[in-house]
């Protein structure tokens, strides 16, 4: 039997975001310490310690620090993870733990308006992480600006984008620790093959054909022309790819969550 979004979305799902930001205020301080740290823990043990095995690394034409390679994937891998693990463990926690969904649901939200302000607030976590990372990798001279400006926005897309296929993935699984699974066949293989580390082109032809599914394959590319000062017409195939991946998964995220928690 089919299932169908009977019910659109209202703007009360702002609801659902402003409560979520509240209980967030109350720990932002431990929370922003990761986006500070992590940063410059990468980029003095990969920036510095492995540069110098490295070298400098061939990038549109002219040879750049491996600092500067790798910094812009930084960034990006943060916008994944900010919202991928927000959508998962943390929204796992308020579903099954917390029945906060439960008693969202007693009032007049219904529950697309619910996930829809999830995966909008797991998309402002990336956000607001990605403006105290880019800070502090700013201050080593990493992104170029004005064009480094446009990465907020993209944050928040990639965000909606990690966080409805998070949130999907939080509408199967049936235990905490069950999101090993997704991580380990997911968002690992990104991690490492998406060009954060080394150029796609050092893998073979069908590894690189691989790579181009990934969503953070798309987000690192953009990012990084973006912290390089480089604008061109073909990022926009990157900025497509996670729109319609925006597109496909946000729908299929709150079908997921529909079957999960409606009964």
């Amino acid at each position: 039997m089919s299932l169908k979004l009977s019910i659109p979305i209202s703007r009360r799902f702002i609801r659902v975001w402003q409560r979520n930001l509240t209980v967030y205020q109350k720990i932002w301080k431990v929370v922003f310490l990761p986006p500070i740290l992590e940063p410059i823990f990468y980029l003095v043990a990969f920036g510095v310690g492995l540069s110098v095995l490295v070298g400098a690394i061939h990038y549109h034409g002219s040879d750049v620090s491996y600092m500067a390679f790798i910094a812009p994937a930084l960034i990006a891998i943060n916008i994944m993870q900010s919202a991928f693990f927000e959508n998962t463990y943390a929204s796992f926690v308020r579903m099954y733990y917390q029945k906060t969904f439960d008693a969202m649901m007693a009032t007049p939200l219904n529950l697309e308006e619910i996930m829809a302000g999830e995966i909008i607030w797991g998309a402002t976590k990336s956000v607001m992480a990605t403006a105290v990372m880019q800070g502090v990798i700013s201050l080593f001279g990493l992104v170029q600006y004005p064009e480094g400006f446009l990465i907020i926005p993209l944050a928040f897309l990639g965000g909606v984008a990690f966080g409805s296929i998070g949130l999907f993935f939080t509408g199967m699984v049936r235990a905490i620790e069950m999101f090993n699974l997704p991580v380990f066949l997911f968002v690992t293989p990104m991690f490492v093959f998406s060009g954060t580390f080394f150029p796609l082109e050092n893998l073979p032809l069908w590894a690189q054909r691989l790579a181009a599914i990934f969503p953070l394959t798309h987000l690192v590319k953009i990012t990084r022309s973006l912290s390089f000062g480089l604008i061109s017409p073909d990022l926009l195939w990157g900025v497509a790819y996670l729109l319609v991946f925006s597109l496909v998964f946000f729908p299929l995220a709150i079908l997921r969550m529909h079957r999960r928690l409606i009964k």
